[in-house]
C-alpha cells in the first residue's frame, strides 16, 4: 500500500487523470493499493478482466477501471488506459524522498567542483576535479565521480554509483545502485605476446529522463561516444558495449547486451535476456523477444524472436514443428529406404 500525508478527493483524482467520475466527488482518498490490499482509505485499479472478480471483496474506497468495467456498483474512475492512471497516482501519493541537506562534511569533493543549488551530496560521496552538479541533484552514499562528470539537474544516484570521467548525464536522470557508467569498453588486438588493450579515449552521453536499473554497465566509447536517448528506460542487469547509441524512448528489459558499435532506433523494445550482436542497426520500432539472439540489421517495426533471431510469425511456425520433427524424420527414412529400393528394382515398380 501507498500512503502518506497527501489527501485528495475522487473528484480531484478524476479531473487529474482526464477519466470519467462515477461516484461521491467528494470523497477523500489517502493513499493507493492493491485490490486485494485496499483499505476503505484507499483508491485501487483494475488492469485486466481477471482482476474484476476481486471487486466485490475488496474493500478499497473507490476504483480505477476501463469503460468495460464501468457496471461495477463502487465510486468508479473511468479512464482508457488505468494502468497509466494507476502510475499516475501513485506518483502523486509516493512519499517524498529521503535527501542528505546540503552537502555532507564526510564526502569528498575535489578540486573545482561547481555545485548547482539544493544539491544534497551524502557521506562517503567522492567527487573528482572539475565534477559539474545542476541544481537539486541527489548522490547518495557510496557514489563516486570521476573528474569532469557532469550531471544535470534533478537527477538522482542511489547509493554505490559509479560514473567515471568525463561522461555526461542530462536532467531528471535516475540511476539505481550498483552501476557503472563509463568503464572501459572491451577492446583489444591479438598479438604475439598476447592481447594488447585498445585505449577507451570516449565518452558516456546519457540524455534526459532516462532511468538505468541496478548493476547496469555502460561502456565509454572507444572514441566518441556511447549515447543513450532521451527517455530510455533500462531494467537491471542490462550492458551496453562501447559505442553503442540506443535511441530515444526505447526499453531494455533485465539481463539484455548489446555488442560494440550498434545502434539501436527510436522506441525500439528489447526483451529479457536478449543479444544483439555488434556492429548492427535496429529500425525505429523494432521489438526483440525475450531470449532471442540478434546477429544482423532489422528494419523498422519488425518483430523478431528466437536465436538466430527470425520474423516472429516465422519462428512460431518453426517451434510449433519441433514436437512433430521425430516423426517427420522417421517418415522421411522410410520414404528414401523405399525410394532406394525401387531404383535397385525397376521392374518391381513396372509390376505395381
Amino acid at each position: 500500500m501507498i500512503a502518506s500525508t497527501v489527501e485528495r478527493t475522487l473528484g480531484e483524482l478524476a479531473a487529474l487523470l482526464g477519466g470519467k467520475l462515477q461516484g461521491p466527488a467528494d470523497l477523500v482518498i489517502h493513499g493507493i493499493a492493491a485490490i486485494d490490499q485496499a483499505t476503505p482509505r484507499d483508491i485501487t485499479f483494475i488492469t485486466h478482466k481477471r482482476f474484476a472478480r476481486l471487486a466485490a471483496q475488496s474493500q478499497a474506497a473507490a476504483f480505477i477501471v476501463a469503460p468495460d468495467q464501468a457496471h461495477l456498483s463502487r465510486p468508479l474512475i473511468i479512464v482508457a488506459h488505468p494502468y497509466l492512471a494507476y502510475a499516475q497516482v501513485a506518483t502523486l501519493f509516493a512519499p517524498p524522498r529521503s535527501r542528505w541537506p546540503g552537502v555532507s562534511p564526510q564526502a569528498f569533493l575535489g578540486q573545482e567542483v561547481e555545485v548547482g543549488q539544493d544539491v544534497s551530496i551524502a557521506p562517503r560521496v567522492f567527487t573528482g576535479n572539475g565534477v559539474r552538479l545542476g541544481d537539486r541533484v541527489t548522490v547518495m552514499p557510496g557514489c563516486v565521480l570521476g573528474d569532469k562528470v557532469q550531471i544535470g539537474a534533478d537527477s538522482l544516484l542511489y547509493p554505490h554509483v559509479t560514473v567515471l570521467e568525463r561522461c555526461t548525464l542530462g536532467e531528471r536522470v535516475i540511476i539505481h545502485s550498483g552501476t557503472v557508467i563509463g568503464a572501459d569498453g572491451f577492446g583489444f588486438v591479438p598479438g604475439k605476446e598476447g592481447h594488447l588493450k585498445i585505449p577507451q579515449l570516449g565518452i558516456v552521453v546519457i540524455e534526459d529522463d532516462v532511468e538505468v536499473g541496478a548493476n547496469c554497465t555502460i561502456d565509454r566509447a572507444a572514441l566518441g561516444e556511447t549515447r543513450v536517448g532521451r527517455g530510455v528506460k533500462m531494467d537491471n542487469l542490462v550492458h551496453l558495449a562501447h559505442n553503442v547509441q540506443v535511441g530515444e524512448h526505447s526499453f531494455l528489459v533485465a539481463q539484455v547486451g548489446v555488442a560494440g558499435s550498434t545502434k539501436l532506433g527510436k522506441g525500439v523494445s528489447l526483451g529479457g535476456q536478449a543479444g544483439l550482436a555488434g556492429h548492427i542497426e535496429l529500425g525505429d520500432g523494432v521489438q526483440v523477444a525475450a531470449q532471442a539472439g540478434v546477429s544482423h540489421s532489422l528494419p523498422a517495426g519488425q518483430t523478431v524472436s528466437g536465436s538466430p533471431a527470425r520474423p516472429h510469425q516465422e519462428n512460431i511456425r518453426m517451434i510449433m514443428l519441433q514436437p512433430k520433427l521425430p516423426e517427420i524424420y522417421k517418415r522421411l527414412k522410410e520414404l528414401e529406404q523405399r525410394v532406394a529400393e525401387l531404383a535397385a528394382n525397376p521392374a518391381e515398380e513396372h509390376q505395381e
